[in-house]
Parts: structure tokens; C-alpha cells; sequence
């Protein structure tokens, strides 16, 4: 799991598995894989080193689990 934080500052934690698409609208929206959407403060960038340091952890690629 990766913690996040939506919009109203309320942290949370999600799993990297479910991530379907992350849009920049300006705000980062992060669609998963059932059609659940979340605005968070997370950058792009911080949300992938997040996902990466997840796998990482887990002992996956990310080329092969991608």
C-alpha cells in the first residue's frame, strides 16, 4: 500500500495494483481499476516513486509488473 492524501488533507492508503490511469487536471487525479477516482496533493512523480520504493519492497520489477 502507498499512503496518499486527497485534497481535503485526509491521508489514505492505496494499492498500487489498482492504479488504472493518474491524470494532472491541474490537481492529480489517480482513476483505479474500478472506476473510483481520487484527487490527491501528490505529484506524478511523487505518487511513481511511491509505486516504485512499493515494489521495491515487495520484491517485484516494475518492467514486469507493468
Amino acid at each position: 500500500m502507498i499512503e496518499l492524501t486527497k485534497i481535503n488533507q485526509q491521508k489514505f492508503y492505496l494499492n498500487p495494483n489498482l492504479i488504472e490511469i493518474i491524470e494532472v487536471l491541474p490537481d492529480t487525479l489517480i482513476t483505479i481499476t474500478n472506476g473510483k477516482k481520487y484527487y490527491v496533493m501528490e505529484s506524478v512523480e511523487e505518487i511513481i516513486e511511491r509505486v516504485e520504493i512499493y515494489y521495491r519492497k515487495i520484491n517485484i520489477n516494475i518492467c514486469s509488473a507493468l
